[in-house]
């Protein structure tokens, strides 16, 4: 237990991790568990813990442990503590062996199964000593993540606009639209983008950036927004699928057309006019973090190594 310069016992770090656990699943024996720690230990740091804070953190009965008021309140001061104290370590690791050690990365589920297999590639050849961990999730959650100190890095669509998030662009990429077989514009190369007005469009549910690109771009073609949107998807396959069962058509990114359109004679592809719709792909970090060249770099070889797809990327 170490002790302040007024005399008073602090906090230690196991302590706090022993709190954490049991705040997290209520219970002593999976907290131990959790945490690589004996029951015993786990239950002598607690009450070691409320011993030097002078509060009760836990109410303890024979069948469940619950937080106590003080608990609840602490239990999320411990947690901020424990993640500082864990990026403290990792920001020192990568200061002294870059490009070593864990990333966490987060992706759009727009993005994940069409660039995971570059980004994967990529990390094999050039960057083996990183333990890259992958997490797909919707853009607020990633920025929360982020934000938190969940997560070290994103790819994601921009721009976000987010205070304390600098973007590192990787490339764009057009739209095309996705219609049935024997729909009026399938397989045209100049399809104006006006004719987005009057079509039955299909979008992916609330939540999903790309839902909030294609609205943007029935705004530009002049559309009503909302107008003539009745389905809905929770991703790009069904998305596709409903537009292969005649519902209406939709607007895929170019990187995801040969996966989701594969070996379907039901569905066909039709370009817009120059200047096409389109989005911007980019890796997005902490302001300021102590990784920004390292991430600096990784942007760097991603853009390099993007150029074999339907894509263009940024200088």
């Amino acid at each position: 237990m170490a002790v302040s310069s007024r005399g008073t016992k602090q906090p230690t770090l196991a302590q706090l991790r022993a709190f954490a656990a049991v705040a997290e699943h209520l219970h002593f024996r999976d907290a131990a568990a959790a945490i690589g720690m004996s029951q015993p230990a786990l239950s002598g740091a607690v009450s070691a813990l409320e011993e030097a804070l002078g509060v009760q953190l836990l109410e303890r009965t024979t069948r469940k442990v619950l937080l106590s008021p003080a608990g609840e309140r602490i239990a999320a001061r411990a947690q901020v503590v424990l993640d500082a104290m864990g990026g403290l370590l990792e920001e020192a690791e990568a200061v002294r062996a870059p490009f070593t050690g864990v990333l966490r990365l987060g992706v759009i589920p727009t993005v994940a199964p069409y660039l995971l297999p570059t980004v994967l590639g990529l990390f094999h050849r050039r960057y083996p000593r990183m333990d890259l961990q992958v997490h797909e999730e919707q853009t607020a959650s990633l920025l929360e993540g982020l934000g938190g100190g969940r997560l070290d890095l994103l790819l994601l669509a921009v721009p976000l606009g987010v205070p304390g998030v600098s973007e590192l662009p990787v490339f764009d990429e057009d739209f095309v639209l996705l219609a049935p077989r024997e729909h009026p514009l399938a397989g045209r190369r100049d399809i104006p983008l006006e004719e987005l007005r009057g079509l039955q469009l299909l979008l992916l549910d609330e939540g999903h950036c790309l839902r909030d690109q294609a609205l943007d771009i029935c705004r530009e073609a002049g559309r009503t927004t909302g107008a003539d949107v009745t389905t809905t998807a929770a991703g790009l396959s069904t998305l596709v699928q409903l537009v292969a069962g005649g519902l209406g058509v939709t607007l895929l990114p170019r990187t995801a057309l040969r996966l989701e359109t594969a070996r379907n004679e039901y569905l066909s592809t039709g370009y817009f006019a120059e200047p096409a719709p389109s989005r911007r792909i980019a890796l997005a970090m902490r302001t300021g973090t102590a990784r920004q060249e390292e991430f600096r770099a990784i942007a760097a070889a991603l853009r390099e190594a993007v150029r074999p797809l339907p894509v263009w990327p940024t200088d």
